[in-house]
């Protein structure tokens, strides 16, 4: 597939999960500690700089961990489908605590709905707070996130690419199509 446009460029990247590392402050002010879980590959990634943007803003005490919603999704016994299991890593108890999945891109809302699965099958959180990127709309569950970086209007031919450092060698956002 080939780059239609740029989205974000590094620094709005950057700039992106700065403000919403702030509304994440701003919603969660009366917490003393906040549970970020990313899902993996791009969601935890994000994670690990949404948390170290809020360790720098806040006093506030933050577990990060990691979630393999593999066996949480509801396509797994779709024809073609070979699932490779990779590791949850929530080394914190959730219980009665205030729990933000954060995820790459929203697009039909099973990828979150298989989040929530997984957390709760941890523990029973006091909340559970969705934090996405980018939100490309053509949901199919009641689900949206409570922290946007972005919405971006798309076809369902096109792709939205996600890169970070850790994968792709550069820190952007790119529509393909």
């Amino acid at each position: 597939m080939e780059e239609k446009s740029k989205i974000l460029t590094e620094e709005a990247f950057d700039r992106t999960l700065m403000r919403i590392s702030h509304e994440i402050l701003e919603r969660n002010s009366s917490e003393t500690e906040l549970c970020i879980v990313g899902v993996l590959r791009r969601g935890a990634t994000l994670a690990s700089y949404v948390a170290e943007n809020l360790k720098k803003l806040s006093n506030l005490n933050i577990n990060l961990g990691t979630l393999d919603i593999t066996f949480y999704r509801d396509d797994l016994s779709k024809e073609g489908l070979d699932p490779s299991l990779n590791k949850t890593n929530v080394d914190f108890s959730v219980e009665d605590k205030v729990v933000i999945i954060v995820d790459d891109v929203i697009y039909t809302g099973r990828t979150a709905r298989a989040a929530m699965d997984a957390v709760i099958a941890i523990g029973r959180p006091k909340k559970i707070q969705l934090a996405v990127l980018v939100d490309r709309g053509h949901r199919e569950l009641p689900i949206r996130g409570d922290y946007v970086g972005k919405n971006i209007p798309t076809s369902k031919k096109e792709v939205v690419s996600v890169r970070v450092p850790e994968f792709d060698g550069i820190k952007e956002v790119v529509i393909l199509g």
